[in-house]
């Protein structure tokens, strides 16, 4: 193990490189893929040193400093990047909570409001809907949702 970490070609860091891409995918957290980053900037040095026949241009130990502080660096760089440009709300911030978006909202019973349940045609879909007893074909208010329910008042 320590013959190949002090004689590591292009392709072992590019091989890397690809390994630390992969465990990024499978474990994200933004820490592996500056890494894999690094791991690629050496195996293409490496592979142009190589090319002109400057083999011994990047000894070993410079390959693995080169490698963490060019990871550290792009880290932190991002980090940094993220707090001064931190992610905006969406420009729906009910997207995934659509009976949020019908408080307030009037509309007509399909059904009946008995035992405390009934249903309202909302667009081409049918919500269940919990108040007091209703009468079909009544105009009611949404104020408010319990999961999948709309709550309502009648107008």
């Amino acid at each position: 193990m320590a013959e190949l970490l002090t004689n590591m070609h292009w392709w072992h860091w590019i091989v890397g490189a690809i390994a630390l891409a992969a465990l990024e995918t499978f474990i994200p957290g933004a820490v592996a893929i500056w890494f894999a980053i690094s791991a690629t900037i050496v195996g293409l040095l490496l592979a142009v040193f190589a090319s002109m026949g400057w083999q011994a241009a990047l000894p070993w130990q410079l390959q693995w400093v080169l490698f963490a502080a060019l990871g550290v660096v792009a880290m932190v760089w991002y980090r940094s990047y993220k707090r001064a440009h931190p992610e905006v709300a969406a420009d729906q911030p009910m997207l995934n909570q659509r009976g949020l978006q019908y408080i307030g909202q009037t509309f007509t019973l399909s059904e009946p409001i008995q035992q405390g349940f009934g249903k309202i045609r909302v667009g081409d879909g049918v919500w269940k809907v919990s108040g007091p007893d209703t009468a079909e074909g009544v105009s009611v208010r949404v104020t408010g949702v319990d999961g999948a329910v709309l709550k309502v008042q009648p107008t």
